[in-house]
């Protein structure tokens, strides 16, 4: 821990030479993990650190607003009803009456023998998959694991394809998680509707307004903070041209040609690319309608680019994931197709990283 921590340090001293002296930090740091082999960030560290770790994110293509992330430094809460109390809080913040707001709130580290509690949920709001007695599921199959979980613990859940997930938090290794209903004013929603079929309201579709990763860790300077729940604002494919078009959860695809008069007998036909820019177009258009911030993967696409720009002139490198960077929708069209990234780096720090088993 001592080396990735000194090395933060000089890392926050050298992008912001503002703020103090980094080798009476460094000193301070050492003797703290020396006595207790720990050491606690000081509320500047812990927000640099934050932002950092998203403009380290290979896989977010939205990272030109990086310094705009609000830090919410919960690091004192490790019970689980306050926990969740500053999830829904978390909820309401970045939901921002439909301006989403880029937030993370980042709850107590794991110490030296003494991991901390942590949310098992993916994200703060996410749909339950209810298995039904033929074995098909209804609702988000994403979401079918964790309903399981929820309900042996006593959540009675719903019935139908939106139900929102409770949200588990596990205190310890072994011990069993607690469940907690999210309130209505925490949980934004969005009904879809087409600018140009009527039918399509008739189809039931929503989505939720804030993305709120919480299955992550965020490790800076060798400290892990297990349950650091951090939200962007969507991108319109990701719900569009995933959650409500992928074989493996909503499957929608077949459903929207089929009210589009599509021949979907063959392939050549394009029916799933035609029913797929529709889709995209429902979801884009009633976010809009809504009031709610959304991006489109064509207008995201150039930011990124500025961003790389923005970073070049910086003089620091900006890693990428190809696979992960350009749209599942019309990609050859963007500007992030035509080109070569910079390497992504297992080892850059501070960062978001899969969280794991106990």
């Amino acid at each position: 821990m001592a080396a990735e921590a000194v090395a933060f340090v000089r890392q926050l001293h050298h992008e912001r030479p503002g703020a103090g002296d980094p080798e009476q930090r460094i000193r301070q740091v050492l003797a703290e993990i020396d006595r207790t082999g720990s050491y606690r960030h000081t509320p500047e560290e812990l927000a640099f650190g934050a932002r950092v770790a998203w403009r380290n994110s290979a896989r977010c293509i939205g990272r030109l607003y990086w310094r705009s992330l609000v830090v919410r430094d919960l690091r004192h809460v490790d019970s689980p009803d306050e926990m969740a109390e500053h999830c829904f809080e978390h909820l309401r913040v970045a939901g921002n009456g439909g301006r989403i707001r880029p937030v993370i709130s980042v709850f107590a580290p794991d110490r030296p023998g003494r991991p901390a509690p942590r949310v098992l949920n993916q994200q703060l709001v996410r749909y339950a998959g209810h298995r039904q007695p033929d074995g098909s599921l209804l609702g988000d199959p994403a979401g079918s694991e964790l309903a399981e979980q929820a309900r042996a613990l006593g959540w009675k859940g719903g019935d139908g394809r939106f139900d929102v997930l409770p949200l588990l938090i596990q205190p310890a290794p072994g011990a069993d998680p607690q469940w907690y209903e999210l309130p209505d004013d925490a949980v934004s929603e969005v009904w879809l509707s087409h600018p140009e079929h009527g039918w399509f309201t008739d189809l039931g579709l929503r989505w939720y307004t804030v993305p709120a990763i919480s299955d992550m860790v965020l490790e800076i300077g060798g400290l892990r903070y297990p349950t650091a729940p951090f939200n962007g604002w969507y991108m319109g494919t990701e719900i569009g041209a995933r959650n409500l078009a992928d074989a493996d959860r909503y499957d929608m695809l077949a459903t929207v040609a089929e009210r589009l008069g599509l021949d979907t007998s063959t392939e050549r036909s394009l029916w799933r690319d035609r029913a797929l820019v529709e889709l995209n177009v429902a979801v884009l258009h009633s976010f809009q309608v809504a009031g709610v911030t959304m991006a489109d993967h064509h207008t995201e696409s150039e930011r990124f680019l500025r961003h790389i720009a923005q970073e070049k002139r910086l003089g620091r490198p900006t890693p990428a994931d190809w696979s992960w960077i350009v749209p599942p929708v019309s990609g050859g069209l963007t500007p992030v197709y035509h080109r070569y990234y910079d390497a992504v780096d297992p080892e850059l720090r501070p960062a978001f990283l899969a969280r794991g088993p106990w």
